[in-house]
């Protein structure tokens, strides 16, 4: 069986932004927290019984939303309910994500001493007037203090998010940006591109964005820039210093499996290989979640013949790439069931294969779409 990790939706923000399609909602003064710990708890019970679940988790990803709105004395309950149910490895890594405008350094040091050791840091800028624009919550000072706030409450170990490609953001304003991140010193940061996704304000009412060369420029600038202070890139939009890499996302990118809890969760977990490897999904609607909890979503197994694209889609999202017998091991599928594609790929010098291992050319990294229309099953 692949690793097992717990991913934890908490989808209560300060405010909606523009951008976000995420299952998030502006926070209200009664917003149900103790119910929903118990929700959650509730809700891993239900799923531990139906798949069966006796391995060990590597990784927890409290993520939102704004998890970091919740006091610690609810993500206290949380986590000792879930070391009750499930067995956790020694070197657990567990994310909280955060945003700038939640961060109290008391707050902070209490979620570090419960045992949460990795922060994840919704920056994406230091520009305020891009960040009023982005409908953000926070300043550029209060981003600088958070991170100052997670050095002091015992944090080595955290991620700063960017965004490039932003409304009345300049190239310059980009690099100042990456260049602000680094010199706060985290250990990864991700840095990835805005896009106009459907059911958010921005894909109704388009900003003007820059131009496509632009946007591109601007990304190999601050590529060189973090790569020159040490930030490997090891996924399409993640960059890490030697040996930090977000342990929980690498899983999810090497078709690992994860439960999913929370309003909006989805899940991935193999029972057998490979007509059973089931992916699962919660009610979206905090209320919908709240009230009925043994109704806690629903779940079916990936078409066997889906199974290849699905494998390649998380692989090649990783500069590492991945190995036949990678493939074989997650799938239960012989190697041939990637052909034609994968010839094709190494034809048209998308795919580069070492023994029988594959990793993009630089030319299919700037073209994964086109790698991957080609592992889509005509129906």
């Amino acid at each position: 069986m692949p690793p097992l990790s717990l991913y934890i939706h908490i989808p209560w923000c300060i405010q909606k932004c523009p951008y976000c399609d995420f299952n998030s909602h502006a926070t209200k003064s009664d917003t149900p927290e103790s119910a929903y710990i118990t929700a959650l708890l509730d809700d891993l019970a239900l799923d531990i019984q139906r798949y069966s679940i006796a391995r060990p988790i590597s990784s927890i990803f409290i993520g939102g939303g704004t998890p970091s709105l919740f006091a610690p004395e609810s993500i206290d309950r949380l986590l000792r309910g879930i070391e009750q149910q499930l067995v956790l490895k020694d070197d657990l890594e567990i994310t909280l994500e955060a945003n700038p405008g939640t961060f109290e350094s008391r707050k902070f040091a209490e979620f570090r001493a419960l045992g949460i050791n990795r922060l994840s840091i919704g920056i994406q800028s230091f520009n305020d007037a891009v960040l009023k624009k982005l409908g953000r919550v926070h300043s550029s000072k209060e981003a600088i203090h958070a991170v100052e706030i997670a050095h002091q409450s015992g944090f080595d170990n955290f991620n700063l998010d960017l965004m490039f490609g932003l409304p009345g953001a300049s190239p310059d304003c980009s690099r100042i940006d990456v260049e602000t991140a680094i010199s706060l010193d985290p250990k990864h940061i991700s840095f990835y591109q805005l896009t106009l996704e459907p059911n958010t304000r921005f894909h109704k009412f388009p900003p003007k964005l820059p131009d496509d060369e632009t946007i591109f420029r601007t990304q190999k600038q601050c590529q060189s820039l973090l790569a020159d202070h040490g930030y490997q890139q090891y996924e399409v939009s993640a960059y890490s210093k030697q040996g930090w890499q977000c342990r929980h996302n690498v899983n999810y990118w090497q078709f690992g499996d994860y439960l999913g809890i929370g309003a909006g969760a989805h899940g991935k977990i193999t029972q057998e290989l490979p007509d059973r490897i089931i992916r699962s999904f919660k009610p979206k609607s905090p209320e919908q979640y709240l009230s009925n909890p043994q109704q806690n979503g629903g779940a079916e197994a990936i078409a066997v013949a889906e199974l290849p694209l699905e494998f390649i889609m998380n692989h090649l999202r990783l500069k590492q790439g991945f190995t036949l017998e990678a493939y074989q091991a997650a799938t239960g599928l012989a190697a041939d069931t990637l052909e034609p594609a994968l010839s094709d790929c190494e034809k048209q010098n998308l795919l580069i294969r070492q023994h029988n291992h594959y990793y993009c050319s630089e030319q299919g990294w700037n073209f994964l779409d086109n790698i991957l229309e080609k592992f889509i099953v005509a129906t």
